[in-house]
């Protein structure tokens, strides 16, 4: 069984560090990615995806992930069910990142290359 996701994109903004009841450590960025293809406009889409970043690598990525940062994300989806009124169920999907590598700096930033793992 596989659970990889490959994004290449640049933040929107500071990432967002929440730390838990529980002490644990949690950063969220938005990465948007350009699609690989053209719409029916001749344009480039591009998705905005949300990134959870946990403990270790939360605090790795600290100094160097800026917006506009440039970088590639190895992650993997999460899964949730919430049970609804009306016994509806919704279902939610959760990028979890697992490595960090820089690719560029923001334009105001002159961050060196280098790499981060939630493997350390």
């Amino acid at each position: 069984m596989l659970n990889q996701l490959i994004l290449v994109g640049r933040l929107t903004s500071d990432p967002e560090v929440k730390i838990l009841e529980d002490g644990r450590k949690v950063s969220e960025f938005v990465l948007a990615v350009q699609r690989t293809f053209k719409n029916i406009d001749g344009n480039y889409d591009t998705d905005f995806i949300k990134i959870s970043v946990w403990e270790g690598l939360a605090t790795a990525i600290e100094p160097y992930c800026t917006k506009g940062v440039m970088v590639a994300v190895k992650a993997r989806i999460q899964s949730w069910k919430y049970d609804l009124p009306d016994e509806r169920k919704l279902n939610m999907l959760e990028v979890i990142a697992e490595r960090i590598s820089y690719l560029s700096s923001s334009s105001k930033n002159d961050t060196k290359v280098s790499e981060e793992s939630s493997e350390k």
